[in-house]
């Protein structure tokens, strides 16, 4: 998979990394000739270039690439790169890279963002992760799908405690993922009991949310209404 990533600081480095240990063909683009830094990435490719002009991701052959991930620290600047990747290019998958809260909401498909990566949320999200039980945690959105990634860390009074997971009559558009249970991941089996203090990770529809809270914790667990 060819991926190019628009902003080559810590952020846009640490991605490269990770994607070419996973056997990807990464370039790293970045306007700044400070940023240019092959050594430190040295299997990646490197282009000196803005990536809000058209030129420039004409010289990047944007159109080969399967993935555009936007992750400079300008929310202005991710916003145009993923418009232009998507409308331009016709690259299938983009991801942009959200720094301040407030433009969240800008991160849509209309603005060419496929999947939308706020910092903020997520650190605030895994520390609700840490700390509750008995509350739905949304972890990441699938813009899509219309449904989310959310975790839930089951109470010992839960009604479903020692039951088969088989047996929850879980709503409609809901799938249990994965439970996560004393440093173990394991793959949901119908037979298999939930247990108190049991991560649940479902992929769930934002309008079932409140409902599936509602069916795994008491309502004095929930710290939400």
């Amino acid at each position: 998979m060819r991926v190019a990533i628009a902003g080559a600081g810590a952020v846009g480095r640490s991605i490269a990394r990770e994607l070419i240990g996973n056997g990807h063909d990464v370039l790293l683009i970045d306007k700044e000739p400070r940023s240019i830094k092959p050594d430190r990435v040295p299997d990646a490719e490197w282009l000196l270039a803005d990536s809000c002009e058209l030129s420039s991701l004409e010289e990047a052959r944007l159109q080969e690439c399967d993935v555009v991930i936007a992750a400079t620290g300008d929310d202005k600047v991710n916003l145009v790169t993923s418009l232009l990747a998507k409308t331009e290019f016709g690259v299938p998958r983009t991801v942009g890279r959200v720094n301040h809260p407030n433009n969240e909401w800008l991160f849509t498909e209309a603005w060419g963002v496929d999947v939308n990566v706020s910092t903020p949320r997520i650190m605030s999200a895994l520390v609700e992760e840490a700390v509750t039980v008995g509350d739905l945690v949304r972890l990441f959105t699938f813009r899509q799908g219309n449904a989310n990634l959310v975790e839930m860390t089951l109470p010992a009074d839960s009604p479903y405690v020692g039951k088969p997971s088989g047996l929850i009559p879980f709503p409609d558009n809901c799938a249990l993922v994965t439970i996560l249970r004393d440093g173990q991941v394991y793959v949901p089996d119908a037979e298999q009991p939930v247990e108190a203090g049991d991560e649940l990770l479902f992929v769930v529809s934002a309008e079932i949310e409140d409902q599936l809270e509602s069916l795994l914790a008491p309502v004095e667990h929930r710290s939400k209404g």
